[in-house]
């Protein structure tokens, strides 16, 4: 199923696919990663637009400062946490 969405949130949807199971990057390090290093608030906006949570994996991407920052799948926040336990990223 071809994804919708602008070309950034497609590019950022794209990398977020190769984030390895158990692992997290912050929202700058995805802007980075694309080639947009001042994108890190776009990458937000980017992950909470995903309309494939938890296939394209948005969970695994985290604020800067440590934080979850959002999750607009349905449950939010608590499916986030509880994902990225299940991962093994948090105890």
């Amino acid at each position: 199923m071809p994804l919708k969405g602008t070309k950034f949130q497609i590019k950022v949807w794209k990398y977020l696919k190769k984030i390895p199971k158990g692992t997290v990057k912050t929202y700058k390090q995805v802007a980075i990663a694309i080639n947009r290093p001042k994108a890190s608030r776009a990458v937000a906006n980017a992950c909470g637009k995903n309309p494939n949570a938890p296939i394209i994996p948005c969970h695994r991407v985290i604020r800067s400062d440590g934080g979850l920052g959002g999750y607009s799948a349905p449950g939010g926040i608590k499916i986030k946490l509880k994902l990225l336990k299940k991962e093994g990223f948090i105890s």
